[in-house]
């Protein structure tokens, strides 16, 4: 009986590795390997063009004249100066907040750039540079507004309108933030302004390097609240291709001498005084 058992079990072992090898002719399958790291560098000087994803509507960081055109802001001139720096010309590509990471990780550019705050979500799927500007959501509302919209329980009140671009952290703040406001949607940055000034919303959420710029462009109308003490801390950074830490490196120490060497103020002055 012990043999017969013996035997039993032998036959059961052997069934189990045979299953186990499946129909291989009993060689264990091998791993299939990992995709190779993007190599960012190689493919910028094969295409001779940095292409950089930007929405375009965001002042000071990012502005694409819909008249002209033309293309402006402190990132976008960046953009140029990392171009000249890698030796290629600059192609820019127009973007939205809620297409940005896609277009990103799609492959339809090298990098993103134009006021990206750092995001948990975006740093998932994406590399980030090191940041270069720490910022946070603030309100801009008109001037005779100003004192009432001081705090968020100020704000989040039933009747007080807040209008945001959808896509992009404004709007993810909004909707994780105000639960008794009224948040109103408005799909166009470059204009969303001007809705405070004709009374179809109250006040926005957005960084305060924004309510800053914009409260200059409409003196006495538009007022930036308590832009020095924002509701939120968040860095703002270049997104990068993921995984190509090579080209991260690259953009970090170009970015570094940027910031230290007088590059960085030169471009900026023009757009924060």
């Amino acid at each position: 009986m012990r043999t017969i058992a013996r035997r039993g079990l032998l036959c059961i072992c052997t069934v189990v590795l045979l299953l186990l090898a499946g129909c291989s002719g009993g060689v264990p399958a091998t791993p299939a390997p990992s995709a190779a790291a993007p190599d960012t560098l190689a493919s910028i000087h094969r295409a001779g063009a940095l292409r950089v994803c930007s929405t375009g509507d965001y002042r000071p960081f990012t502005y694409l004249d819909p008249a002209t055109g033309q293309w402006s802001g402190i990132d976008v001139e960046l953009a140029r100066d990392l171009a000249q720096h890698l030796g290629v010309r600059l192609d820019l590509v127009h973007t939205t907040w809620g297409t940005l990471l896609a277009d990103l990780t799609g492959g339809h550019c090298d990098a993103a750039m134009g006021g990206i705050s750092v995001t948990a979500d975006r740093a998932a799927k994406a590399n980030f540079s090191d940041p270069y500007l720490v910022d946070g959501k603030a309100p801009i509302t008109r001037c005779a507004d100003a004192s009432r919209f001081q705090t968020l329980a100020q704000i989040d009140q039933p009747g007080v309108r807040v209008i945001v671009n959808p896509g992009g952290t404004n709007a993810s703040y909004d909707h994780a933030t105000l639960k008794r406001a009224t948040i109103v949607d408005y799909p166009d940055n470059n204009t969303i302004f001007n809705q405070l000034l004709a009374n179809r919303a109250d006040l926005m959420l957005t960084d305060a390097s924004e309510t800053r710029y914009q409260a200059t462009r409409h003196p006495g109308q538009l007022c930036a609240v308590n832009p020095d003490h924002p509701f939120t801390i968040s860095p703002k950074a270049y997104l990068l291709p993921h995984g190509d830490t090579a080209f991260q490196q690259y953009v970090n120490q170009w970015l570094k001498s940027a910031l230290s060497d007088g590059t960085y103020q030169r471009i900026s002055k023009p757009w924060t005084g």
